[in-house]
């Protein structure tokens, strides 16, 4: 059996208890939520709110319908940023920014929808909340940045972000695709208006599940509409939240296994964040060791998420990652889907091996790593 090193694409394995929850909801309450009245369905529909009150008080929200699911992280942020903007509006974001902002605005700057700037990070790999304070124009609607970058593992500076964007009364919107159940998140506190997610990273769900918290108050364009089982005497979407969202029959069995990934997570996010810190820790410090590897992750252990993302010898990062599964580790090679944070790297041609840590990582699981990237080739 291989090393799982690729937590930032999709956590495994999964706790037991996310098997046996989506396997009841087919099972034991396979009924559509909120289309019905009868004991399956109202089943189904408590389901879907237990997760969601799980999910709302893992982000700090009061009010648990300002989380309304999604496909996925990247259709939160579509929701987010097609939901927000109008024509002529301007928008900043950072060049660490995974494709999943960085498509939908650059598609919607491309056909003169919208004007879009894109931060430069420091040097060191983060973004200076002073630099987007100087790209603010009148016509600022929306600033994005990642929580932390996926690339690199970088944590961004999002509470001073939010500060700044509240009292510029401009909306922000984080992608927390690799903080949220790595990390603590509260969203009133990082002051952010919306704040997307996926289900199947760190909160370790299933694949094809993910959500957006809209701040109390914020209305978003709908992106789809259709039924919700709700005021179905109007041909209009309901205003209501979460209903407003979440057009046509939910992902039941995927919210099931959320529900219960977070309820693994959530009092055991302390402990996680602080193993996946030393984890990552002891890979860098193993990787620096060995001649000819070049780290592009933060030294700093409470500045990154669990990634760490480097190059070996002369090799390409789709040798290395190949080599390596090879070897029995799977780990990702390549450009990761953030363009921009390769052009800062300087690694577009080359890319960059990703190794990315979970909750059940071992350490010995990381001495062996250290020691395949030692043989990997000349150095």
């Amino acid at each position: 059996m291989s090393v799982y090193l690729d937590h930032a694409a999709t956590s495994h394995p999964k706790p037991e208890g996310v098997l046996k929850a989506m396997t009841a909801a087919l099972t034991e309450y396979n009924a559509n939520p909120g289309r019905a009245g009868h004991p399956r369905a109202v089943a189904a529909a408590r389901q879907v709110l237990r997760t969601r009150e799980a999910l709302a008080k893992l982000l700090g929200a009061e009010d648990a319908m300002s989380v309304v699911y999604a496909f996925n992280c990247t259709d939160a942020l579509n929701l987010a940023i097609k939901g927000t903007l109008r024509v002529g509006d301007h928008v900043i974001a950072t060049k660490l920014e995974h494709n999943s902002v960085l498509r939908p605005l650059c598609g919607l700057s491309s056909r003169g929808r919208i004007s879009l700037t894109l931060i430069d990070p420091r040097p060191d790999g983060f973004v200076d909340p002073d630099d987007i304070a100087a790209a603010i124009t009148a016509r600022t609607r929306l600033i994005v940045c990642t929580h932390a970058s996926n690339v690199t593992g970088a944590i961004q500076p999002v509470a001073a972000i939010g500060q700044l964007a509240k009292k510029r009364g401009i909306r922000f919107l984080i992608d927390g695709a690799q903080a949220l159940g790595g990390m603590p998140v509260d969203a009133k506190a990082l002051g952010c208006d919306l704040y997307a997610f996926p289900g199947h990273k760190s909160l370790l769900g299933p694949q094809g599940t993910g959500g957006l918290y809209i701040r109390p108050g914020l209305r978003l364009f709908t992106l789809r509409e259709g039924g919700t089982g709700s005021a179905s005497d109007s041909m209009l979407q309901p205003e209501e939240l979460p209903e407003r969202y979440e057009a046509g029959t939910v992902n039941l069995p995927g919210i099931a296994g959320l529900g219960a990934g977070v309820e693994y997570v959530a009092p055991r996010l302390s402990q996680i964040m602080m193993h996946e810190r030393e984890l990552t820790s002891a890979l860098i410090e193993g990787l620096e060791a060995i001649p000819g590897t070049i780290i592009y992750s933060p030294k700093e252990e409470a500045a990154r998420a669990g990634i760490v993302t480097f190059n070996a010898g002369d090799l390409s990062s789709s040798q290395a990652a190949d080599a390596l599964a090879a070897a029995g580790f799977d780990v990702r090679g390549g450009l990761h889907c953030a363009p921009g944070a390769h052009q800062f790297l300087g690694t577009m041609r080359r890319g960059a091996v990703r190794a990315s840590v979970g909750h059940a990582t071992t350490f010995e699981e990381i001495d062996r790593f250290i020691e395949a990237v030692c043989h990997l080739g000349p150095h």
